[in-house]
């Protein structure tokens, strides 16, 4: 794959020391640089590339070409195209050499891949040069415009989740409703106007201009294809929208300092108050607003917001989608989710009458096996114990001395003191006992008589008066009273404390609720094949020519991106029961059904947790484990890849033998090739995606120009794509094999 970039007259990539050794003297390569790092790329942008007299950048288009900075485009390629390469044996780096200071041109750097279909659109996918050119200016430009940018525009989705459903008290919302739309010329001038304004560099604005007019860099407004993992998106996509979004973070920015002044914070917090504020996030092109005011300052905002998009940026937007709608009683869709704001209650709910039950039930138990341990490690301490004091016996009557160097005297003394102590403290918990030595320090006491007393010296009569008030006070039980009695009156306290503070909360506070979309969920198992009409599930007959490990591998990678994907939600139970019931039993099915067997044989084979054995004879697990799946919470992730990709997207296995093309994966080296055929959902169903009855509203789909196309692949990387954990965007796509 890297020798192709020697064709092409600009830097040049170089992959292995044997490609080193045939290059001939006029591609002599230099020590390659170390990569830059973030930190690196912004100092030396505002060391090298910054004018404090016109305070903008420039220079930048000679940047694309720097060394360092390809070589770090390059390493984030591979880093990411080689999640399961092991650290003792890392892929093949590329080296540099100078050959010409300009980025490759769009125009001869870019392959187009025509579909299948005789109606279908051709995909152009830029090559590795080029490739490599989009990420350093992505690099570059985020390097230029991130130290400015909004809180609330996230570069991820989690996080962008997670700063949601820490809310407090929202009443209304909105989604700003962009309907699909592309990208066009009066957009991309907007773009360039705004990146002019911190950027003097006509070179580089032409060098963005002609990426767009090549289709280099296309992408549609309002669409779900975004930050998905897809071939046709560019990683220059994410930067340029935000820079494009500027304008409107602005605009939020200065309401919400606006609404912020008008509604100060009331500091006596003996004042239950909650102050008017106005909460915005937006990823990419999807922005939501929240607000803990009225309905008439959201449709403030919302006007505020809309004008900027239509009048400012020229972007279509839908009024009707983007209405405001009350948080409490109804939900909102954004980023694939479902918000609404619910009393902490139904977030965490109280303890049922049964639940109580069985933690009292298991705290006794838990209890019971503590004291059972204890007495066992006493029982040994004083065997032991013993076994040492009857040596010691045996050797002083045979004459023997010891001396040691150390005494030990004192801290054995603050051992069996803090025996006696736990002792005691443990044996008069027991009412009988307390019961029992009251009864015998009390019997017979002849000194109670009025005429002994008197006889006696007032200082021995003082004495025993007090020795009885502490008999009593310590030992003498109460008629009818239980210690119980203390524990279950706390216990009613507290339970009534509690009660009062969830009552308060309820009626005081709201807290956003974030659940997954079950039906479109649902609506997606049944469109991929794993289930039937009926919701049970059913055998895909296009992965038989698949190995048994390659299927469950495939399986496994549609379940964990759903597992990720959905972990931060409230109802994660329900997509648990759709991963570990639809999608595991239909992989059972599938295995059934190419060896010709039953359901159960193929699980008393594979084991319910779908187990495959290596050529060296372990075992090993791809599909998440049931009890794996029952112990899964939110992980705390960052940007997780949905699942549209591996959903959609099937690999066939040829039945070729041998191939001498190399591996496809950016920078793999592998010669060992199998070669896997490309089958698209979309294409199979003959469904359009745009078609929102027939498919799953918010699935996205591979471009239909990839469909049946054949890529070769060494095992390593076949599992990653498999298991989901790389995606076609870490492929060459511009290299597909052609097979009839």
């Amino acid at each position: 794959m890297l020798p192709r970039l020697a064709r092409a007259h600009r830097r040049v990539l170089l992959p292995t020391a044997r490609a080193l050794s045939t290059a001939t003297a006029a591609t002599a390569t230099v020590s390659a640089p170390a990569p830059l790092s973030a930190a690196e790329l912004e100092a030396l942008l505002r060391h090298d590339h910054y004018s404090t007299a016109t305070r903008r950048f420039h220079s930048l288009l000679p940047l694309l070409s720097n060394p360092s900075l390809l070589l770090a485009s390059a390493f984030l390629l591979r880093r990411r195209s080689h999640p399961s390469a092991p650290p003792t044996e890392p892929p093949p780096l590329p080296t540099t050499t100078a050959a010409t200071a300009a980025p490759p041109s769009p125009s001869s750097h870019l392959r187009l891949i025509i579909p299948s279909r005789l109606k279908g659109r051709p995909l152009p996918l830029p090559t590795l040069p080029l490739r490599l050119a989009i990420i350093s200016a992505a690099s570059a430009l985020d390097a230029v415009f991130s130290p400015r940018a909004a809180t609330f525009a996230y570069r991820a989705r989690h996080a962008a989740i997670r700063y949601l459903r820490s809310i407090p008290n929202a009443t209304w919302f909105f989604r700003v409703a962009i309907p699909r739309q592309p990208f066009g010329p009066r957009h991309a001038r907007h773009l360039l106007d705004a990146i002019s304004g911190k950027i003097d560099d006509p070179g580089f604005l032409d060098y963005l201009r002609e990426l767009f007019l090549s289709d280099a860099i296309a992408f549609e407004l309002g669409g779900s294809e975004l930050s998905r993992g897809l071939p046709q998106e560019s990683e220059l996509t994410g930067v340029l929208l935000n820079i494009f979004f500027d304008p409107v973070d602005r605009e939020v920015m200065a309401i919400r300092e606006e609404v912020h002044k008008k509604n100060p914070r009331v500091k006596d917090e003996s004042v239950l108050h909650t102050p008017v504020r106005v909460y915005a996030v937006r990823y990419l092109d999807e922005m939501m607003v929240v607000t803990t005011g009225s309905k008439m300052l959201m449709l403030e905002v919302r006007d505020r917001i809309l004008t900027v998009l239509e009048k400012d940026l020229a972007v279509k937007v839908d009024s009707f989608g983007s209405s405001v709608h009350s948080a409490v009683s109804e939900k909102m869709e954004f980023l694939g989710m479902e918000f609404q704001a619910v009393p902490p209650s139904v977030l965490h709910p109280p303890m049922s009458e049964k639940a109580k039950r069985a933690r009292k039930m298991y705290l006794k138990r838990k209890a019971a096996e503590a004291q059972e341990l204890k007495n066992a490690r006493e029982t040994r301490r004083k065997k032991l114990g013993l076994k040492i004091l009857n040596h010691l016996f045996k050797k002083v009557r045979r004459g023997h001395e010891f001396e040691f160097d150390f005494h030990i005297e004192d801290e054995v003394q603050q051992e069996f003191k803090g025996w006696a102590k736990e002792t005691v403290v443990e044996y008069f918990k027991s009412q009988d006992h307390c019961r029992y030595w009251h009864r015998l320090f009390t019997s017979g006491d002849f000194l109670s008589l009025n005429r002994v007393r008197d006889q006696l010296p007032p200082a021995l009569v003082d004495s025993y008066d007090q020795l009885q008030e502490a008999l009593d006070r310590f030992l003498m039980p109460r008629r009818g009273y239980d210690m119980t009695e203390d524990v279950e009156r706390l216990e009613e306290e507290e339970d009534e404390r509690q009660y009062e503070k969830r009552i308060v909360e309820d009626l005081t506070e709201l807290k956003m609720r974030v659940s997954a979309p079950i039906e479109l969920l649902r609506k997606a198992v049944k469109l991929a094949g794993f289930t039937n009409s009926m919701g049970r599930p059913r055998p895909i007959k296009l992965l038989l020519c698949l190995d048994d490990v390659d299927i469950i591998k495939w399986y496994a990678g549609v379940g964990r991106r759903w597992l990720d994907f959905f972990c931060c939600c409230r109802n994660f139970k329900m997509v648990k029961i759709v991963v570990s019931y639809h999608l595991r039993f239909s992989c059972f099915l599938t295995l059934a059904e190419k060896h010709e067997c039953t359901k159960r044989q193929a699980i008393s084979h594979y084991t319910k947790d779908l187990k495959v054995t290596n050529e060296d004879g372990v075992a090993e697990l791809y599909f998440p484990a049931e009890q794996e799946i029952k112990m899964m919470g939110d992980k705390n992730l960052s940007d997780p890849k949905p699942v549209d990709g591996a959903l959609t997207m099937i690999l066939v296995r040829l039945a070729v033998d041998e191939t001498s093309h190399p591996c496809l994966a950016h920078f793999c080296a592998g010669k060992d090739t199998t070669l896997y055929r490309i089958r698209l959902l979309q294409n199979r169903l003959n469904v359009d995606p745009l078609n929102e009855k027939k498919w799953v509203q918010g699935l996205s789909a591979i471009h239909e120009s990839l469909n049946k196309k054949c890529l070769p692949l060494c095992s390593m990387h076949a599992s990653d794509l498999l298991l989901g954990k790389i995606t076609l965007q870490d492929i060459d796509c511009t290299q597909f094999v052609d097979v009839v």
